[in-house]
């Protein structure tokens, strides 16, 4: 009996196999308990930020020009509410995440929902500076470190901004294709709220990362930029769009037309990344030994490596103590009489 039940079961195997190899149809007409199993499914991929068009939702990532999701949620929310208020009908926005790597990082964003397009290019933040016995809010090139709202602190502060108007003002003269040239920059105002509502004060906007750094003066009386004597400031142009600024978010010159042309006369709004909540949460999670990504938090994790902590310095605690130091070591602006006199032109 137990011969003939083996030879049974082997006999049903065979049987099985030529029937579920025999066609697809076949296999799936056998009873449910002889069936093949067949592997699930895979579930649809979550988004990355819900409500996002598919199109942008490609852009979503911490990769380099990718912007992370909470950059790219926040952003998106304080857009819509500026544009359901009224304050903003620019169907176009910026984004910048200041915790990720200068230098080549594209980390500034354009986003334009209405015609689907993003992109993504270098910026500068906040360079900070040592004060001598106040605090070192200096930061590296590379990563930032220290943020803040106080004024002359030279720091980059998160939170959102509306694009207010655009001035240009001369900058001096430099040498290029066998001709001197005028730099005239472009500056885009942006207009705060919370803890960013001192931008006007703090002259923080955005512009194209270049500067003359003078040299001396020459003289060009023709020129609608010289003084009563006839001079002008002459220098060597500087591109720091891999550098620093003063607070303020810089782009690359070859980028800086299109983005200013997009809020020019239309304003939009701007939301940099991190704000003072996100900072301080980040420095006690790392200072309790706990990873931010595990808290729910985050931080770009190169830059994390190389500053340690990020460091928030409220405006109501620093400010009085920078305008104090200010007082203490002022020094007269250096004016054009202060530049010698250019030997060759």
């Amino acid at each position: 009996m137990r011969v003939t039940t083996l030879l049974w079961a082997v006999i049903g195997l065979v049987l099985f196999g030529a029937i579920a190899g025999s066609s697809p149809s076949a296999a799936q007409d056998l009873p449910w308990h002889i069936a093949p199993v067949l592997p699930a499914p895979k579930p649809p991929a979550k988004p990355a930020v819900s409500g996002v068009p598919a199109w942008l939702q490609a852009h979503v990532g911490n990769g380099d020009g990718q912007i992370s999701a909470v950059v790219l949620r926040r952003a998106r929310a304080f857009h819509q509410k500026k544009v359901r208020d009224g304050t903003v009908r620019n169907p176009c926005y910026f984004a910048f995440d200041a915790t990720r790597p200068a230098g080549k990082g594209r980390r500034f964003y354009v986003i334009c929902e209405g015609n689907k397009t993003f992109r993504a290019v270098p910026s500068s933040h906040g360079a900070g500076r040592n004060f001598s016995g106040v605090a070192d809010l200096s930061n590296t090139a590379r990563c930032a470190k220290n943020f803040s709202n106080a004024r002359n602190s030279h720091l980059t502060t998160g939170g959102g901004y509306v694009t207010a108007e655009i001035r240009t003002s001369f900058k001096g003269y430099y040498h290029a294709g066998g001709n001197y040239q005028p730099l005239m920059r472009s500056f885009l105002q942006f207009e705060g709220e919370g803890a960013t509502a001192n931008a006007r004060d703090r002259a923080i906007g955005g512009h194209p990362a270049e500067i003359v750094r003078w040299i001396c003066r020459m003289k060009i009386p023709d020129s609608p930029y010289a003084n009563d004597d006839g001079y002008v400031p002459y220098g060597k142009l500087i591109n720091y769009s891999e550098g620093r600024s003063s607070g303020c978010t810089s782009w690359p010159p070859s980028d800086s037309g299109k983005i200013l042309a997009l809020a020019e006369n239309r304003p939009t709004t701007v939301y940099i990344y991190p704000e003072a909540r996100d900072i301080v949460a980040v420095g006690r999670a790392v200072k309790a030994g706990t990873s931010p990504s595990r808290a729910g938090l985050y931080w770009n994790a190169v830059c994390l490596r190389d500053i340690g902590a990020p460091n928030f310095w409220p405006r109501e605690n620093l400010e009085p103590a920078l305008i104090a130091y200010n007082k203490k070591n002022a020094s007269a602006p250096r004016t054009l009489s202060d530049l010698p006199i250019c030997k060759t032109q």
